[in-house]
């Protein structure tokens, strides 16, 4: 695969179909659970039209390497930090372009903890396996689940 252009330095951004498309999605999905060896993942996105196919895309991603990605469907970024921690998961990843155009997608990564990847070792060595490609699947697929009880918790934690 060529440079993926869509790593930014914190995050993703890129315009839909020039530098972030479905495909891009799958790759940084298998990046992002080899780099943090991820056996359980949170995964959330915004209303943007294109967030729902990039999310499935990541989650693909994120299964073939054998990940459980705890699915939280519509939801803010702050859900999927709080959620990473609430759930104990490896990380999380929000599909979202914040305050981009709708012509834009990007996604917000957290290890576990809730803690930023480091840009220049995590998010740098998610982008290297992305770009490399050539991933072997898990022995066991992962498998996708809904993130249960995880906006009640979220919102009794807000108002607590």
């Amino acid at each position: 695969m060529t440079e993926l252009t869509c790593f930014k330095a914190y995050d993703i951004r890129g315009r839909l179909g020039d530098n972030l498309d479905e495909d891009i999605a799958r790759v940084i999905g298998r990046g992002f659970a080899l780099a943090l060896g991820a056996k359980r993942v949170v995964l959330g996105r915004d209303i943007r039209a294109s967030s729902e196919a990039l999310a499935a895309a990541v989650a693909e991603g994120l299964v073939a390497q054998g990940v459980e990605v705890l699915d939280l469907g519509l939801s803010g970024t702050e859900e999927m930090y709080f959620s990473t921690t609430h759930f104990g998961a490896d990380g999380g990843i929000c599909v979202t372009a914040s305050h981009n155009p709708m012509d834009y997608n990007g996604m917000k990564m957290v290890k576990a903890g809730s803690a930023p990847l480091d840009p220049a070792t995590e998010l740098a060595k998610v982008k290297a396996l992305a770009e490399a490609g050539g991933f072997t699947p898990a022995a066991v697929p992962g498998r996708v689940v809904p993130a249960e009880g995880a906006r009640e918790a979220y919102v009794e934690r807000v108002l607590s």
